[in-house]
């Protein structure tokens, strides 16, 4: 059988995201880094700074597969709302 295991970018609210899939696919979540468990220091360049609340790292096997995903910091990747996949 086949696996995905998608990695998901959300602009604040992944945590939020992540608690709405669990209730619809049940299983518990592997690993929760958030950015406040980061050491003060690692993040000197102001473009990689993130909310002190922002999930760093998150994951949720669903079946075979893992969804998993994070909070992107302000301007790491442009406006999120930019990146949809359509179905053509």
């Amino acid at each position: 059988m086949a696996s995905a295991n998608p990695y998901l970018n959300f602009a604040g609210n992944c945590m939020e995201a992540f608690d709405f899939y669990r209730s619809v696919f049940g299983g518990e979540y592997t690993t929760v880094s958030n950015t406040s468990d980061m050491p003060s220091d690692a993040a000197t360049d102001v473009s990689h700074e993130a909310s002190a609340d922002g999930i760093m790292h998150i994951s949720l096997p669903i079946g075979d597969s893992i969804l998993m995903g994070s909070d992107v910091p302000p301007g790491g990747l442009g406006d999120p709302r930019q990146h949809v996949l359509r179905r053509a």
